[in-house]
């Protein structure tokens, strides 16, 4: 069981995933914009990524092109999601970094754990805390795409002030949020992982041994002889 402990250990490497999908994210979103006295389209460009600070991306028109006379840049999108996004990540460095050096502990120093009341003790501690703050991080970034969906949707036609003042907005396009769902989905993967690995870790604690140690000790009592 110790061995199968150790496997799940591995897996829980997926938290790499997790800040890799989410972290390295860059998108973009468009929208159509048609002056009052010309017929043609324009493309204005509000550009985003982690840590999701929607409300410092501006919009942003062709270089060198003046579309309807309005200062784009001055107009941004609206929400800012970076604690939520760096709560999420931040907390999935701290986890792989931490399957690193209990990979390192159980590989060199398997004795000394298993030798160990407090090692054990602390391992299922930390495994108890990761599994809650897995869930809790997850849910919260989890909560905050779907803003950011919102946000960087159909919507930002309503919420911009030249689209209500003359000026047509049709909403054009945005980034594709698959590696964000991606890194969701890792994140109550890895709430999954941590919940079962609890179990085996709980085993190798002094929480467990005794019942077993109880059990082998009653099993191995050999009665005395009787005294004829």
């Amino acid at each position: 069981l110790f061995f199968l402990s150790l496997f799940f250990f591995f897996f829980k490497i997926a938290s790499i995933f997790s800040f890799a999908t989410c972290g390295g994210f860059k998108g973009k979103t468009e929208i159509q914009v048609t002056c009052p006295s010309s017929t043609d389209n324009k493309t204005v460009t509000a550009t985003f990524g982690y840590p999701f600070r929607l409300n410092e991306a501006s919009f942003q028109t062709p270089q060198g092109v003046n579309v309807c006379n309005v200062d784009w840049k001055r107009h941004v999108l609206i929400g800012d999601y970076s604690s939520s996004a760096q709560f999420y990540v931040t907390f999935a460095v701290f986890v792989f970094l931490y399957c690193i050096a209990a990979l390192l502990l159980y590989i060199g120093y398997m004795n000394l754990y298993r030798d160990s009341r407090k090692l054990p003790m602390a391992d299922f501690v930390v495994t108890l805390i990761a599994t809650f703050l897995w869930l809790v991080s997850t849910s919260a970034w989890a909560k905050a795409l779907t803003d950011i969906k919102i946000a960087t949707g159909h919507n930002i036609v309503q919420e911009l002030g030249p689209c209500n003042n003359g000026v047509t907005c049709h909403f054009g396009s945005v980034t594709s949020m698959g590696s964000l769902n991606v890194s969701v989905i890792f994140g109550f993967l890895n709430m999954i992982l941590w919940g079962g690995n609890a179990w085996f870790v709980y085993k190798e604690t002094s929480l467990h041994s005794p019942s077993n140690t109880s059990t082998s000790h009653s099993q191995g009592v050999v009665s005395p002889p009787s005294v004829m």
